[in-house]
């Protein structure tokens, strides 16, 4: 077979209607938007690492003494994407590894499918860790977002002794453009950026994750 693994997104890839997780808690959780902006603002200006910034963003949460029960409920209407629990295992029977490199958050996949771990061989997120009451205790932010989700996938083709060009990855958005630049296949999955679209090998704008099984097997 060309290809040996398949990375995916999380936000608009294998979940639906969610562009950005983070956004979606901010917003539940009625947190300072002017904050939010000036530290979005000097992570780009690099004024702050992408740790600094998560943090930054899991503190305010903090301050409203958010429970893990409060992130679930402000998840409200977000679900798996259709097909994704078909797609992953009809790689898996046809031998691909699969890898997790997103920016998202744990909690959400933990929520909506809770044996994600019989899926993926890898998983790059950020995690949050909460108390024996619920609060939110710490995070580890992911190393591999954003540009950075590039270095994650070389990491793993490195430890699994394969080549980039038999890495397909399945993003939607900016953050997906450098690590889509160095797979193999770059497959925009209902893509919400021009650039994206632009770099990618193959647009995929049916919200049916089984689309792409087509191009990989």
């Amino acid at each position: 077979m060309k290809y040996k693994m398949v990375c995916f997104d999380v936000d608009g890839t294998l979940v639906d209607n969610v562009a950005y997780s983070w956004e979606i808690f901010h917003k539940a959780f009625g947190t300072d938007a002017k904050r939010r902006e000036k530290a979005r603002e000097d992570y780009f200006a690099k004024k702050i690492s992408y740790e600094e910034w998560a943090r930054h963003d899991i503190l305010m949460w903090q301050e409203k003494n958010m429970r893990r029960k409060d992130m679930v409920k402000a998840m409200g209407n977000l679900r798996l994407m259709n097909g994704a629990v078909d797609t992953l295992k009809t790689l898996k029977k046809n031998g691909l590894k699969l890898a997790i490199i997103s920016g998202s958050i744990n909690v959400i996949l933990e929520t909506l499918l809770p044996n994600y771990g019989e899926f993926f061989d890898y998983v790059f997120l950020n995690k949050i860790i909460f108390d024996g009451k619920g609060f939110i205790a710490d995070v580890q932010p992911t190393s591999f977002d954003i540009e950075h989700k590039a270095t994650a996938l070389k990491n793993i083709v490195e430890k699994e002794n394969i080549k980039p060009e038999e890495c397909v990855f399945v993003g939607d958005h900016f953050n997906d453009i450098d690590v889509m630049q160095a797979s193999g296949l770059g497959i925009a999955f209902d893509p919400k950026d021009e650039n994206l679209k632009k770099i990618a090998d193959v647009i995929i704008t049916k919200k049916d994750l089984r689309e792409i099984l087509k191009h990989i097997i």
